[in-house]
């Protein structure tokens, strides 16, 4: 990946391209029989689960017409996850959203927020407003950049971001220093730092100069700020910090600051490597 080449404007995709049906659904545990009204919103993809607690503790949720305060007021689901209760905000009954599942190329400066105190600038900058809620699957942070997954499906996000599923992220990573095999070695062993051991599952050195150096370097956990923290505790500044996959989906061509659909065949791909296709 030329992580140099220049510039190069883009045209921002519609929601109209963007928002196409895929041809699966999602399925719970047989046994779940009820879920809370923050998580029944989230899971029909109207909001995150956070968002939803807001709404519901502010009143303006209501299930089978009765306002409630609650958001762990129990939902009653069945075993394909139909809600089978009536759920509304703000007086508007509310139906299951679309499914959508989009890949960004998050430039370095933006951050991964719905809203940002600070007034930065947001990943829903770069999207079509038109489009439904999605939220950003795990987080890269404002000085890092590369391949963001977003979607209003929370259960998968949650498989994706759950350190058990050990679901690989590739990182090119440029530090302020000509590595050799000595650091590659210690960056897969490891350090302990801020009470936690910080290691990576793989790592090898890309190219480097005469003062610096890029560095492959390979995650199936996502601690904040991993890879930052683990070589800082090894004496060593990161310059740039960009993730160029998640299991199967590679970053690819995709311009910085371009959003796209991922693919129902990419979607599948990353279904199998959770163990879920």
């Amino acid at each position: 990946m030329n992580l140099r080449r220049k510039k190069r404007p883009h045209q921002r995709a519609s929601a109209a391209a963007l928002l196409q049906p895929y041809p699966f659904s999602i399925r719970i545990m047989r046994s779940q029989k009820r879920i809370g009204l923050a998580r029944a919103l989230s899971k029909m993809g109207h909001c995150s689960r956070s968002q939803a607690a807001v709404l519901i503790r502010a009143g303006r949720v209501s299930l089978n017409g009765r306002t409630t305060s609650d958001p762990e007021t129990p939902v009653r689901v069945d075993q394909d996850q139909n809600l089978q209760e009536k759920i509304a905000v703000d007086d508007t009954l509310l139906a299951r959203a679309l499914l959508i599942y989009l890949v960004l190329n998050k430039p370095r400066g933006v951050v991964t927020t719905a809203s940002d105190e600070k007034g930065r600038a947001t990943v829903y900058d770069l999207l079509d407003p038109g489009l439904p809620w999605v939220g950003p699957v795990g987080r890269l942070d404002k000085a890092s950049e590369g391949l963001l997954l977003l979607t209003n499906d929370s259960e998968w996000s949650a498989k994706i971001t759950d350190p058990s599923s050990h679901l690989d992220k590739k990182y090119h990573v440029q530090v302020d220093c000509v590595a050799n095999a000595d650091l590659v070695k210690k960056v897969v062993r490891g350090i302990a730092a801020g009470g936690e051991h910080l290691r990576a599952n793989s790592a090898h050195l890309l190219r480097h100069g005469d003062k610096n150096s890029w560095l492959e370097i390979t995650l199936d956990e996502g601690k904040n700020r991993q890879i930052r923290r683990l070589l800082e505790a090894l004496d060593v500044q990161v310059l740039r910090l960009v993730r160029v996959s998640i299991g199967p989906l590679d970053l690819g061509d995709l311009k910085k600051g371009a959003v796209r659909r991922l693919t129902r065949e990419e979607k599948k791909q990353i279904d199998r490597a959770l163990g879920a296709g």
